[in-house]
């Protein structure tokens, strides 16, 4: 939570695996790493691994990744309060952590309704922590890959929860690092793209601007267990946003994002290194 860092809502005790479904805990995947990072039960010893050595070369990762689940909750939160919207396409959604986006956007208006899309079979297996929506709203999740926008956009989960004549805010969080500029600009536009006049992108990524050798050595610890990571500069960030409104205070560190609309401690800037903003398709 924003005040107290998240925990999630499930155990390796309690979880179900599904059947006929390759779980590939043998190799990290960064949905588990993050978990971990965030003091999660959900992860296995390969991803514990990468995370132990990630946080032998940068003790602040904990903090970062607390910070980066704490702005999806003031960016949600905003857009729901200040903009007004009322769905919400969460690509890149990662193991259910209390709160989920839809408990924040439906704490605002209940009738809020939200698509999680994910492609982790590990994420899948515990999606139902993902479909307590309210009454009034409604949730789905839709197994899906950030690279092929095309495919989980015509899931038919998608047309029976939301309304793409109408706006809907786009939230990437810490989703676009794991991709190069030409695997993530292509499915980021082609997303932006199918949704509707006063729709949002919010999003966040890594940079090293503020910290790069601790950045080159985090990157390079996912590197070792195969996962790929690309920080950017903030000018790269903000080419994300290129064609909309960004929202104010632009592209900040996510620290400097809005930090009136939580209650948790200040992070320093030294502790942080990923940039945020909201933007909004004219």
């Amino acid at each position: 939570m924003d005040g107290n860092g998240p925990e999630s809502w499930l155990t390796e005790v309690d979880f179900e695996q599904p059947p006929q479904v390759d779980l590939r805990t043998d190799r990290a995947h960064s949905a588990r790493v993050y978990d971990y990072l965030l003091g999660g039960k959900t992860n296995f010893p390969a991803d514990r691994e990468v995370g132990d050595r990630v946080l032998a070369d940068l003790p602040e990762a904990r903090t970062a990744a607390a910070a980066a689940r704490a702005v999806m909750h003031r960016m949600v939160r905003r857009l729901a309060e200040e903009h007004g919207v009322r769905q919400f396409l969460d690509v890149g959604t990662g193991i259910p952590t209390a709160p989920n986006l839809h408990e924040i956007v439906q704490a605002v208006d209940p009738s809020c309704r939200v698509v999680y899309v994910d492609n982790d079979p590990i994420v899948l297996a515990h999606s139902r922590a993902l479909l307590s929506s309210t009454p009034e709203g409604r949730t789905a999740y839709v197994e899906g890959d950030l690279r092929e926008p095309e495919k989980f956009l015509a899931d038919p989960a998608v047309a029976a929860t939301l309304d793409l004549t109408q706006p809907v805010a786009l939230t990437l969080i810490n989703i676009v690092h794991f991709l190069s500029d030409e695997a993530a600009h292509p499915p980021v536009r082609k997303l932006v793209d199918a949704l509707p006049a006063g729709s949002f992108l919010a999003l966040s990524a890594g940079t090293a601007d503020n910290a790069p050798e601790a950045a080159k050595a985090g990157a390079r610890r996912y590197a070792e267990a195969g996962i790929e990571v690309h920080t950017r500069s903030h000018a790269e960030v903000e080419r994300f946003f290129t064609g909309l409104e960004l929202d104010e205070p632009g592209v900040v560190l996510i620290n400097q994002w809005h930090p009136e609309l939580s209650d948790s401690a200040q992070r320093l800037d030294g502790q942080v290194s990923v940039y945020g903003g909201v933007g909004r398709k004219p």
